[in-house]
C-alpha cells in the first residue's frame, strides 16, 4: 500500500498490520499526532510483500486476521531481518498468546487498547530496534577491520588480547620480539583503535572474534 519517500526512509516507522480499517485509522491517527511515520496494511501477505527501507522499525500487528494471520506473519519474520512485533487482538487466547511470546513478540495488548499504553509500547519496541542495530552496525564494522588482519596479526592479536607480554607472544610463536612490536602496530592501526587498552576491550565484547 505504498512506498515511504525518501525523507521517510531515514527516520523511524511504524507498521501496522490489520484487517478492520477503523483500527487502522485510529492507531495511525495516535501515532501520527505524536509525531511517529505509519505505513498501513490491511494484510500480513501487503506487509511481507513491501520492502522495508528504513533505520529503526516496529511492528503493530494483529493476531486474528483472515487468510494468514498475525503468527503466520511472525514465523515468516523469523527469517527476515528482525523487526520488534507488538501483537494487539481482541479476541486473545492464552494459548495464542504464548505460541507469540515464544516466537518472539516485543509485547502483546488486548483491544481497546489505552493510549498511553500504545504509545509506550512503540517507543519501547523502537528503542530496542535501534540499540539492536546500533550493536549490529558495530560489531559489522569492528569484523570488516578484523578481516584486514594478516593471519600472523589474528595469531598476535588472539594471544596479546589473553594477556601475554610481547616476549611471550614472540617465544610462543618462535618470532623475535621487536617482531611482535610491529605487528602489535599494524593491528591497532588496521583496528583502527588509539590504545591496546581500547583494542582489549573492543575483543571482550566480541569474544568469538579472536
Amino acid at each position: 500500500m505504498g512506498t515511504c519517500s525518501p525523507a521517510q526512509s531515514h527516520r523511524e516507522i511504524v507498521y501496522i498490520v490489520d484487517d478492520d480499517s477503523t483500527v487502522r485509522d485510529a492507531l495511525s491517527s495516535l501515532l501520527r499526532a505524536n509525531g511517529k511515520i505509519v505505513q498501513l496494511f490491511s494484510s500480513g501477505h501487503d506487509f511481507l510483500e513491501f520492502e522495508r527501507n528504513d533505520n529503526s522499525a516496529c511492528l503493530i500487528l494483529d493476531l486474528k486476521m483472515p487468510g494468514m494471520n498475525g503468527l503466520d506473519v511472525q514465523s515468516v519474520l523469523v527469517d527476515l531481518p528482525s523487526i520488534p512485533i507488538i501483537f494487539i487482538t481482541g479476541r486473545g487466547d492464552v494459548s495464542s498468546t504464548v505460541r507469540a511470546m515464544k516466537g518472539g513478540a516485543f509485547d502483546f495488548l488486548t483491544k481497546p487498547i489505552e493510549e498511553g499504553t500504545l504509545l509506550a509500547a512503540v517507543e519501547s519496541a523502537l528503542g530496542a530496534d535501534r540499540e539492536k542495530r546500533r550493536v549490529a552496525s558495530e560489531r559489522s564494522g569492528l569484523m570488516a577491520r578484523y578481516a584486514l588482519l594478516t593471519p600472523r596479526e589474528r595469531e598476535v592479536l588472539a594471544l596479546l588480547v589473553k594477556g601475554l607480554l610481547n616476549k611471550q607472544v614472540a617465544a610462543k610463536l618462535g618470532i623475535a620480539e621487536y617482531t611482535v612490536q610491529v605487528h602489535r602496530g599494524h593491528i591497532m592501526q588496521k583496528m583502527q583503535v588509539e590504545s591496546f587498552a581500547a583494542l582489549v576491550r573492543l575483543a571482550g565484547q566480541f569474544e568469538t572474534l579472536v
